[in-house]
């Protein structure tokens, strides 16, 4: 499966906006030119080639920012490791496209139908405008997928009438043929791929030909043509420039879910989760950068949860400038366990829900305001938990303790309680100078309250509550 992202330096930097804004690349040297234009510039009449000034005279609000092919890099860096969850065999084909060796894949996802469906959805998530084919060999692929109309094809024995349909022009992609040998085939009246295969390829060769034999040997799947595996980092780290600096909150999370969606595809390729990521806002001129790290309490790679957590973030966060361009950073990917229990257990999404909730409310009201009951190594029940911080959920101990403790036991009447369980001795405290000497009990009142009760062993004695279940 071949994807081309057409012109990937103007889409790196057209995908970061939220209008339809003229937009164009300028290379300033040796003279100001235009690389690139958006759809929209085009429509105004600005093209590839131009003299700048002649494209400011044509459009005067063109929107102009300097041409970087190592954004286009990046770029198809970034949708290669994304492509990684459909195949680990993934190939970059410069300039613009993408290979992916699928076959192996086609049962996991339902069929090619559906597989495609899927890789057009993902890269709509991303922002990319782009075109997809498919063919039994990466150079079919590529040449079916930039002709746009060839029809896709999985059958190599239906690969030659769809490649010969293909005009001329193809051979020059990704294929090594220079233009004058394509000169030449012209000259001769080849029009098609179908008038070159039909050529004498020993006479072609003696024309400077040979590459074109070589390429049209490796499409028709005629001699093996390797291409070297993307190697995915380690580390993630995606930019998203935006063509207008903005302060938008609302602006910043629409983005910023692109970028998350990249991240997405990189972690389920890599069958992991993120327990820590960074988002870094740059700013216009010399302002510091902003970082801002998100924690999702539990390794997690779910696109929403994070989302939510980052607008929770955002909403407490200052921006004192505009923001250029975005950074998101994740480092240290954690596996995900597969989770305990049987098929139709909801104990594990109970527990990510509570984990996502803790999250949430220390993004809002920040680390110190958030605090949860912790167990102490202590038999006795006032010094048997305490408020720590925000950690991995506590697993309570085993037997009748409640969670509601008065402040201090209260003297009662054991005539009026009806004993229900018990006793269970508490005799402990003799390091510390706060010895107890207890046996305590689960009782119910006459209004049928649950109640947690203990008779003092020592003086004065006596009976007291020190805590309610209910």
């Amino acid at each position: 499966m071949a994807l081309i992202l057409p012109e990937p330096t103007l889409q790196a930097n057209l995908r970061g906006s939220t209008d339809d804004a003229p937009l164009a690349l300028v290379d300033r040297h040796p003279r100001a030119v235009v690389v690139a234009a958006s759809r929209s510039a085009r429509a105004e009449g600005v093209l590839p080639g131009q003299a700048l000034a002649g494209a400011l005279a044509i459009a005067p609000a063109l929107r102009l920012l300097d041409h970087d092919p190592d954004q286009g890099v990046a770029l198809l860096d970034e949708v290669a490791c994304w492509a990684g969850h459909f195949t680990p065999s993934v190939s970059i084909d410069p300039p613009d496209c993408v290979l992916l060796e699928v076959a192996p894949s086609l049962r996991l996802f339902g069929g090619m139908a559906a597989l495609v469906d899927r890789v057009r959805h993902g890269l709509d998530e991303l922002g990319l405008e782009h075109r997809c084919s498919w063919a039994p060999t990466p150079l079919a692929a590529r040449w079916l997928t930039r002709a746009d109309s060839g029809r896709p094809v999985i059958d190599i024995r239906r690969l030659g009438p769809a490649l010969g349909a293909l005009p001329l022009a193809a051979l020059a992609d990704g294929s090594g043929v220079d233009d004058g040998v394509l000169a030449l085939l012209h000259a001769i009246g080849c029009r098609r791929l179908a008038d070159v295969a039909a050529l004498p390829r020993d006479a072609l060769a003696r024309r400077q030909g040979a590459a074109v034999g070589d390429a049209l040997d490796r499409a028709f799947g005629r001699r093996p043509d390797p291409r070297p595996i993307h190697a995915s980092p380690t580390h993630y780290h995606a930019r998203l420039p935006l063509p207008a600096p903005s302060d938008r909150r609302d602006t910043l999370l629409f983005l910023l879910r692109r970028l998350l969606a990249g991240l997405g595809g990189w972690l389920t390729a890599r069958h992991a989760g993120v327990d820590r990521l960074r988002i870094v806002l740059e700013h216009e001129g010399r302002q510091p950068e902003t970082a801002l790290d998100v924690l999702p309490g539990t390794p997690c790679r779910d696109q929403q949860r994070l989302l939510l957590l980052i607008r929770e973030h955002l909403e407490r966060l200052p921006i004192g400038a505009e923001v250029a361009a975005l950074r998101l950073e994740a480092a240290d990917p954690v596996p995900l366990a597969t989770p305990p229990g049987d098929f139709f257990d909801d104990h594990q999404a109970v527990r990510e829900n509570a984990e996502l909730l803790l999250a949430r409310l220390r993004a809002r009201l920040g680390p110190a305001a958030v605090r949860r009951l912790r167990v102490q190594a202590d038999h006795r029940p006032e010094h048997a938990g305490d408020q720590g911080e925000p950690c991995a959920l506590p697993e309570l101990p085993a037997g009748a303790r409640p969670l509601w403790l008065l402040a201090q036991p209260e003297r009662l009447d054991p005539t009026r309680l009806e004993l229900l369980d018990g006793p269970e001795r508490v005799e402990s405290g003799w390091w510390d100078e706060r010895e107890v000497c207890r046996d305590y009990y689960l009782a119910r009142d006459r209004r049928g309250s649950l109640l947690w009760v203990y008779r003092e062993l020592q003086a004065p004695r006596g009976w007291y509550l020190h805590g309610y279940f209910g």
